[in-house]
């Protein structure tokens, strides 16, 4: 036991040395930060861009950058044809009854490139109006953001309902808009989404009933046979695969989807 004692005593003063001479190493810096001697440079102040006037820094500018990254999934979210087509989709495999098959990775991606397909005009115009010539310094970004903002806003005024438009005008205390541009972003974008989700939903029931009629021929078949242990499910998902097959489902969903855009 004293042995043991005298061990833990030993490696406890051990101990206290080392986290001494640790803080003595943390403390050089700051005896020679304050010691007399010839004084470092200070680092240049450098200004890069203007808000009202006053100039930007560099590191405010990153970070301003750096959240705008990261604002970047939203915006597809809610300022692209992406909500409308996720939408369906997982409504098409519900309808199929096909459980996670296909997967969320491989639904999202075919989202992502029909949003793509359908934006790119948007985007074309939005670059050749907006952004090119304000980085080859002929407007400047006041008008670059109108001029870039201006195909977007078309594009959402083309999906949007009168009434959700009018809800949202509602709920912000607005009247009347004189002109599409007199529309407030927020107040567009809302009445945009809202429109989309009704837009989606009104496609997924049209995709649900040839499927739900299945189901009722398949159960009503069943139960005439006096099967009542057997699942309906398990029986109609082989039709309505087959059927969705024999209709070429998929190119049919996705052209009536990009065709249900109202063009700009």
């Amino acid at each position: 036991m004293s042995g043991q004692r005298f061990n833990s005593s030993g490696l406890n003063s051990r101990t206290c040395w080392q986290l001494l001479l640790l803080l003595a190493m943390l403390a050089l810096p700051l005896f020679a930060w304050a010691a007399p001697g010839p004084q470092m440079p200070a680092l240049p102040d450098v200004n890069v861009g203007k808000i009202g006037g006053a100039p930007v820094s560099l590191p405010l500018q990153t970070l301003l950058l750096m959240t705008a990254i990261t604002l970047l999934p939203s915006m597809l979210l809610v300022l692209t044809a992406f909500t409308r087509i996720i939408i369906v989709l997982g409504l098409l495999r519900q309808a199929l009854g096909t459980g996670q098959t296909p997967s969320n990775q491989i639904l999202l991606g075919l989202a992502l490139f029909l949003t793509a397909m359908i934006m790119m005009p948007v985007w074309d115009k939005s670059w050749s109006t907006g952004m090119a010539p304000y980085l080859d310094g002929k407007i400047d970004f006041q008008t670059a953001w109108q001029l870039t903002t201006a195909p977007l806003r078309a594009f959402m005024l083309a999906q949007v309902r009168e009434t959700d438009l009018m809800t949202f005008a509602g709920l912000a205390g607005q009247g009347p808009y004189a002109s599409p541009d007199a529309i407030p972003f927020p107040v567009l974008v809302a009445s945009f989404v809202t429109s989309e989700l009704k837009t989606a939903f009104e496609i997924g029931f049209l995709i649900f009933i040839p499927f739900v009629i299945i189901d009722l021929v398949v159960s009503s078949v069943l139960m005439s046979m006096g099967m009542m242990m057997l699942s309906p499910m398990l029986v109609s998902a082989p039709f309505k695969i087959l059927l969705f097959v024999l209709v070429d489902g998929w190119v049919l969903v996705v052209g009536t989807l990009a065709a249900s855009f109202n063009a700009v």
